[in-house]
């Protein structure tokens, strides 16, 4: 059985406001691609299923790309800043 969002060592927190932009974004893309109208609620289940099941990994991924991005600067640091030494 998957880990319920209480039981998540990290939990992603969403602001109200965009909760609630997310619901709303939610239902318009039901009632738009799969031409069904879905409740409120509906829709916030959704979501929280979502984040808790992609949310850590959509973070991890996002970490694991900045920290290449980051380590590939470093690793070019001298051939970017290196400044010859009068002789």
């Amino acid at each position: 059985m998957p880990p319920r969002p209480t039981e998540s060592p990290m939990q992603i927190k969403l602001s109200q406001e965009r909760r609630d932009r997310l619901v709303a974004e939610i239902r318009g893309l039901f009632a738009q691609e799969f031409d069904r109208e879905i409740s409120e609620f509906q829709a916030q289940r959704l979501l929280d299923f979502l984040v808790c099941h992609l949310g850590a990994p959509v973070y991890n991924q996002a970490i694991q790309d900045a920290r290449g991005a980051l380590q590939a600067k470093l690793d070019d640091l001298e051939g970017e800043f290196y400044e010859p030494e009068p002789e």
